[in-house]
Order: structure tokens, then sequence, then C-alpha cells
């Protein structure tokens, strides 16, 4: 075999060794990746009763319900197309609140309402920690 074959023998031996490799982990993986939905997305449709998925829209106003236990909390999410009922037992983070972003992760019960297990809040992309805001504030009113 000359030199140039064996270049080319050798080069599609590696891609299929990483062909392989690439689809042996997303087997692997395909269990345990967790699909995002908007309550749009599930709207009059069957949704995957069980199976980990993340459900993200906005806390709709009005529909955040504390329970006496201090650790349970009922609420709605929406994205405006349609609304979705959460459940969720656990603190919640600091930034959850009404009309604020969430992305809930859990699983969907068979009533077509949400479980959630964790709760990630998500902030305006123009947060400033207060203490920023608080200088460059200083600094605004130095240059005037």
């Amino acid at each position: 075999m000359k030199p140039k074959q064996q270049r080319l023998v050798l080069g599609l031996l590696a891609l299929a060794a990483i062909v392989g490799a690439g689809l042996l982990a997303l087997s692997a993986l395909k269990d345990q990746a967790a699909f995002f939905y908007a309550p749009g997305d599930v709207a009059g449709k069957p949704v995957p009763v069980g199976k980990a998925v993340r459900l993200g829209g906005m806390v709709a106003k009005g529909s955040l319900v504390r329970r006496a236990d201090g650790v349970s909390v009922d609420f709605v999410v929406t994205d405006g197309v349609a609304k979705v009922p959460v459940h969720f037992r656990g603190v919640t983070p600091d930034l959850f609140r009404e009309e604020s972003g969430v992305v809930a992760e859990g699983k969907f019960a068979a009533d077509r309402s949400f479980v959630a297990d964790n709760l990630l809040a998500k902030h305006d992309e123009r947060y400033m920690p207060p203490q920023v805001a608080g200088k460059m504030h200083k600094t605004d009113s130095l240059k005037q």
C-alpha cells in the first residue's frame, strides 16, 4: 500500500471513530436531557407526562400563592399564548416574583399541571448590582 493510501485509510478510520464516539455520547445522554417547553408549545398537544423537562415563561400577575407551610408555592407560567399551572415545593430564588421570567425544571402531571423540582429565576439583562448602580449614578452626577 502506498503512503497516500495509508493516510487516506487512517483519516477515514479516525473520522469513523469520532462519529462513533459522538453517537455513543448522544445515546447515553438522550434519557438525561431536559427539553425546554413554553406554555404555547404544549397548548392543545399531548404533554410528556413524567418526563424531565423545563418549562419557561413569565410568572402571571396575580397567580403567585404561597402556602401556609412556608415552602410550597403555586403559580401560573405564561408566554402570552397559553398558561400552565405550576406547583413547587422548596426555597424559591430571590429574584422569583410575579411578572418575572422563570424556568421551572420538573415533570408534567396527568392533569396538564407542572410539578417543579427546581426554579431558575431570570432577571432583566440590564440588571446591575445596587453597589455598581450607585457608583455609576455618582459618576454621572460628577460629569454634569
